[in-house]
């Protein structure tokens, strides 16, 4: 199969399980379900996901234990673009190309959403045991996901930046933040499924060090686009960084050489998985799509 196909295939997938795990008529709160379910559904490149059923492809998992892996990643993910776009943080009012949460339905109501998807993706971890999850990968699994979107992880690194405002910060500082800000999630993505399977540490400790330089690199990336394209194509407010005065690869390095940068990293995560015993196409193959993407 094809990466075009196979791609398309799990965002359909995904689109599917995501739809399954969230909340629907049963929910009698008012738009909250709305909220949920439009911020959550129909929209994003799903990367995360596509890592996660990667990964599980790479070490032999079940297809319906990836479901769980790649559903309480992209949870995590919207929860924290619902609460990113409020006007107590970003004060944006695009996202993926529509309306953000709180223009849509409100302050209260967005935050509500946000605050009820945190903890339905460890609810989704939980129920893996449904699909054949080993009870000590749960807990370990559940472990690396409190840790990579809390305060050790996405949540802290959110705190880093909103501090750093208006400041320099050095290439190494820089990395730290973003380490935690962008990078511990896509190292959940790539580990659940590994921790919910119980796949050889060998395995799992190449998984991480492949997570780290892609998150990294996902994230040089992003701060070139933000540089360089439109609002239409990135489907959310162009230029923020800079009108908001945040420190990024490209302010710290130039457009050109965060480029060469980011090509740096996705070779290191690369180079990661070489020598391992898992066939790991599918997650080179995202790797480059991530890193030469438009949007």
């Amino acid at each position: 199969m094809s990466f075009d196909a196979w791609s398309h295939a799990h965002r359909a997938r995904i689109e599917t399980a995501l739809s399954r795990f969230l909340p629907g008529d049963e929910l009698r709160s008012g738009e909250l379900c709305e909220a949920m379910r439009y911020s959550v559904l129909g929209g994003g490149k799903r990367l995360r996901a596509l890592l996660s059923y990667a990964a599980a492809e790479a070490i032999n998992a079940k297809a319906a234990i990836a479901d769980h892996a790649a559903a309480a990643v992209e949870m995590i993910h919207a929860y924290s673009l619902i609460h990113d776009d409020l006007p107590c943080m970003d004060n944006d009012d695009m996202r993926r190309g529509k309306p953000t949460n709180h223009v849509k339905f409100g302050e209260a109501t967005a935050m509500l959403a946000g605050d009820a998807l945190q903890p339905l993706a460890f609810r989704v971890v939980l129920d893996a045991a449904q699909s054949g999850a080993s009870a000590n990968g749960i807990v370990a699994a559940t472990r690396l996901l409190a840790d990579a979107s809390g305060a050790f992880g996405m949540a802290g690194g959110q705190a880093i930046d909103l501090a750093n405002v208006g400041k320099p910060m050095t290439q190494d500082a820089l990395e730290e933040m973003h380490a935690l800000k962008t990078g511990a999630m896509f190292k959940a993505a790539v580990v659940l499924p590994a921790l919910l399977s119980e796949a050889p540490d060998p395995r799992i400790a190449a998984l991480e060090v492949f997570a780290q330089n892609i998150g990294l690199a996902f994230q040089v990336v992003d701060d070139v686009l933000d540089a360089t394209a439109d609002s239409e194509t990135l489907g959310k407010t162009a230029g923020k960084d800079a009108q908001n005065e945040k420190p990024t690869f490209v302010s710290l390095m130039g457009i050109d050489a965060a480029h060469t940068y980011a090509r740096a990293l996705t070779r290191n995560a690369i180079a990661a998985l070489e020598g391992s015993d898992m066939p790991c196409s599918r997650l080179i193959e995202v790797a480059f799509a991530m890193a030469d993407r438009k949007s």
